[in-house]
Parts: C-alpha cells; sequence; structure tokens
C-alpha cells in the first residue's frame, strides 16, 4: 500500500521504516537537514538488537510523489492544516476506485 507520512521526524520515521519493513511504500515528507539525511543515508531503525535500513521517497512536497492509499499526519498540531492543504491534490477524485 502507498502510505504518505506528513512530518517524518522521529515518530514518522520511525512508522515510515515499519512500513517499509512491512511491505508497504511510503512516501515520506520532511525538510531541511533531516530530509537530505534520509535522500542520503534512508531510514535505520534500530529495535530488538537488530538494525535495519530502508530506502523511502522523501520529499519537501508532496505534489512530487505517487498519490498514496492513505495518509498519515505525524507533524505537531500548528501546521496540520498546512499539511492537509498539500494532501489535497493527491486525495482520487469522487467516485474514483480505491487500489486493491
Amino acid at each position: 500500500m502507498k502510505i504518505c507520512i506528513y512530518g517524518a521526524g522521529a515518530i514518522g520515521g520511525f512508522f515510515g521504516a515499519k512500513l517499509a519493513l512491512a511491505g508497504h511504500e511510503p512516501s515520506l515528507i520532511a525538510r531541511g537537514a533531516h530530509l537530505e539525511a534520509m535522500r542520503e543515508n534512508g531510514l535505520t531503525l534500530i529495535t530488538g538488537g537488530e538494525e535495519h535500513n530502508v530506502r523511502a521517497r522523501c520529499s519537501d512536497d508532496p505534489a512530487e510523489l505517487v498519490r498514496p492509499a492513505a495518509a498519515i499526519p505525524t507533524r505537531q498540531a500548528h501546521p496540520l492544516a498546512d499539511a492537509a492543504e498539500g494532501a489535497a491534490p493527491r486525495r482520487p477524485p469522487p467516485g474514483a476506485r480505491r487500489p486493491s
């Protein structure tokens, strides 16, 4: 499933890594140095004594990413309205069928 995570900091990065490891296709929205680090190094998840590195699509512009089947907002509360506006063009048109 294609899932977009708005705000790929610690929480969003964790969800993105777990989703990728489960076989999904996460896209991550981030900014600045964190975005550049994810582009260069991917996401590294260390849990249960194991280390996993995954690569995911990353951008600071939601329009650059593949249309997701779902979106997970993990940003702080005050910029969520901006994230919702950014997601609007990515939603399927009314009456569109969801991918199975």
